[in-house]
């Protein structure tokens, strides 16, 4: 964000109107701007709308660049630190099926059994994907209410309650799609994923690697 601080004592679009009329009328030939003075009135066009697309204009002179370089306003920039909110990162809630790279779409049934299935609209399918901090999520079933959790073993299953194993890094990979970390399990310090073989069935967090496609899921929107 930048201050803009006009300085004081330039000539004002009357009074360079009114010495330019007096010139005129005293036959005195006019005065033709310089190559320097061109290149200095672009640069403060340029500074002027700058600051305008990002908001931090001075009152009264930001939506008037043209006033500006008329009246010969020199501003000079003062940078400030300001705190970056991520709230809109937290709470959020989206509905999504998540769609392996092996073609199967994660599920949750009643029972508490983690698994794949290939029907698209399947209701276990249906997942709500809660932010709960900046890069971690909690997914749960819409139809059984279950969450995705992780043991420490690295095993998938459907969890009644909310606790740490159900915390997951989020994080999209090159390919464009999402991979799901154990935020709070590893093994031997490598990271646990979610992860689907090829058979659709869950495999052992400490047996998967974020550059497998087993553990590799599209989030969808539901149809």
């Amino acid at each position: 964000m930048c201050r803009w601080t006009p300085s004081v004592g330039h000539l004002s679009p009357e009074t360079a109107l009114g010495t330019t009329t007096a010139a005129a009328s005293a036959g005195r030939p006019l005065t033709l701007p310089t190559a320097a003075s061109l290149c200095l009135a672009c640069f403060t066009l340029l500074l002027v709308t700058t600051g305008t697309a990002l908001g931090a204009c001075p009152p009264g002179v930001g939506h008037e660049a043209l006033q500006v370089l008329a009246s010969g306003i020199n501003c000079s920039w003062t940078l400030e630190r300001h705190t970056r909110s991520y709230n809109h990162l937290e709470g959020d809630v989206r509905l999504r099926r998540l769609y392996s790279a092996n073609k199967f779409f994660l599920c949750i049934d009643k029972t508490g059994k983690v698994d794949g299935t290939r029907r698209k609209n399947y209701a276990d399918s249906l997942m709500e994907i809660r932010s709960v901090s900046v890069g971690v999520v909690a997914i749960k079933s819409v139809s059984t209410g279950l969450y995705l959790a992780m043991s420490k073993k690295g095993t998938l299953f459907g969890s009644v309650k909310y606790n740490p194993s159900c915390k997951f890094k989020e994080r999209i990979e090159e390919n464009g799609y999402n991979t799901y970390a154990s935020l709070r399990w590893k093994h031997g310090g490598r990271q646990m994923f979610v992860s689907l073989n090829g058979r659709g069935k869950p495999r052992r967090g400490h047996k998967a690697r974020r550059r497998h496609p087993s553990t590799h899921f599209l989030p969808m929107l539901p149809a």
